[in-house]
């Protein structure tokens, strides 16, 4: 009965729409870059509100709240992981949620209410339960954000552009990260709290025209093909099926006997039908893609969760000058993100997810060198945050591409099982849901591990775990090593 109402209502949905009226702008509005644009300024607003309130959040605590010191690295731990858990709960709903409409606009735009109601929670916060809402509601809209927006990303460049785009999106994103803890340190000193979340207000108006304006590929085509008639509609489709030939993926293994491994088998549990991205998760190679999403937040999210403090408690830092900190680290990640994404695209995944975690083990080891000083010990922690920018810039593309080339390669074994759309959507989804993870993870065994251990042995142990994420890696991700292959 369920699928009977809702093939009724799409069906209702799409009678109503009236496609026979073009709209203004239509040709810049669903041009690549305008899109894929959309996409990386909806994930940097996300990430810039998420780190504007990185650095202040312990002065807010502090002075808003008013907790004593020793509670607030544990409310700072506390609020980074409500923000990444309830991305992890809301992702799966966006997956779904995308896969069963028929535009990425509308789910894009309830992210984006989501933040907006987050980001005047937080100006307005001035208890724990109101920070904890405000990042709850930033959470949910992240999940939004980053499902539906990379899902639209691939769907408008294809497969085999996508290392390269990841990559500069994600090198334009870490503006974000660089620029708001940094902004958001100066803004709180100079202008207080209307000044950082006027900053945040403004972007987030931006963002909110952007995602507005922007009309998907597919919608485009509609409005073409019902304006100019019938007879045009060969031109278009002949374009997209020369555009889907362009961005087709090579076979990831070529002979049939080795496409059988990706038959999905029709007879399969009730919610196998109404999630068929399940199936997906018994490939390693998938489930790798993810724990290196999954390392790489954690990362993420104990840089955000200790940097502000170690900050405070090694240099005497106030809010401005903690923020200062997150610069080195997201200078090198901005500048070499795209690189990192064509050596992704041209050589492969592996090399980047490998070579990345390794060369981070040494860098996260030297951290425990720096210690509370004057300008040397600064220098040197910078100097330290910089190079972990750089293993971090080089572990940003290849657990997108790695995933959406192994899902590709299911989809196109078993067309009929995942549908028209395919199962990307719902595969972003769990994306999002190991990177959240991450973030969730991150700043709790982080806070925890330097109280309990030092900082610098805090780092020993991020090491270790990015030294398994590199071997895992050597052996799973862009397929079994050429060494092991041969024998």
């Amino acid at each position: 009965m369920a699928p009977t109402s809702w093939q009724k209502l799409k069906t209702t949905l799409q009678i109503s729409h009236d496609y026979s009226v073009v709209p203004a702008g239509i040709r810049w509005r669903s041009n690549t870059f305008f899109i894929v644009s959309t996409v990386a300024v909806g994930l940097f607003t996300d990430l810039f509100l998420y780190g504007l309130v990185v650095p202040i959040l312990p002065y807010m605590l502090q002075d808003r709240v008013g907790l004593p010191q020793d509670q607030v690295q544990s409310h700072v731990d506390g609020l980074l992981a409500a923000y990444a858990g309830a991305s992890v709960v809301f992702s799966p709903v966006a997956g779904i949620l995308a896969d069963k409409t028929s535009t990425r606009q509308g789910p894009f735009l309830v992210g984006l209410i989501a933040l907006l109601l987050a980001t005047v929670l937080l100006f307005m916060a001035n208890n724990i339960p109101t920070l904890v809402v405000a990042r709850l509601l930033q959470g949910c809209s992240a999940a939004f954000v980053w499902t539906i927006g990379l899902a639209l990303c691939v769907e408008t460049v294809g497969k085999d552009n996508l290392g390269k785009t990841i990559g500069s999106i994600f090198s334009f994103i870490s503006v974000g990260n660089l620029v708001a803890p940094l902004l958001g340190g100066v803004l709180y000193q100079r202008a207080g709290y209307a000044g950082v979340f006027g900053i945040g207000f403004a972007v987030l108006a931006i963002d909110f025209i952007m995602r507005l304006l922007v009309i998907e590929k597919k919608v485009a085509r509609r409005y073409i093909v019902t304006s100019r008639g019938d007879s045009h509609e060969s031109d278009t489709s002949n374009t997209n099926d020369e555009e889907a030939t362009n961005n087709e993926e090579e076979p990831l293994l070529g002979s049939k006997s080795e496409d059988d491994y990706y038959i999905i088998s029709k007879d399969q549990p009730a919610i196998v039908c109404k999630v068929p991205i399940l199936p997906c998760l018994k490939n390693p190679r998938l489930i790798t893609a993810l724990v290196v999403a999954f390392v790489q937040a954690l990362l993420l999210g104990a840089f955000d969760a200790t940097i502000p403090t170690i900050g405070q408690e090694y240099f005497n830092f106030d809010s401005l000058k903690a923020g200062t900190l997150f610069l080195p680290l997201g200078v090198f990640d901005f500048v070499l993100g795209p690189i990192f994404g064509w050596v992704v695209d041209r050589f492969g995944t592996k090399v980047a997810a490998v070579g990345g975690y390794t060369f981070l083990v040494p860098c996260l080891v030297l951290l425990r060198l720096p210690h509370a000083g004057g300008k040397d010990q600064i220098i040197l922690f910078a100097a330290l945050l910089g190079l972990c920018g750089v293993g971090l810039a080089a572990i940003g593309a290849p657990s997108i591409v790695e995933a959406g080339n192994i899902v590709q390669k299911y989809y196109d074994v078993n067309p009929d099982f995942f549908g028209e759309k395919g199962p990307f959507a719902s595969l972003y989804a769990m994306s999002s849901v190991a990177f959240c993870a991450g973030l969730a993870i991150g700043p709790e065994i982080a806070g925890e591990l330097k109280q309990v251990i030092g900082y610098g042995n805090m780092n020993i142990v991020l090491a270790v775990i990015c030294g398994l994420t590199a071997a895992l890696s050597f052996f799973y991700i862009g397929g079994k090593p050429k060494m092991l292959r041969a024998g």
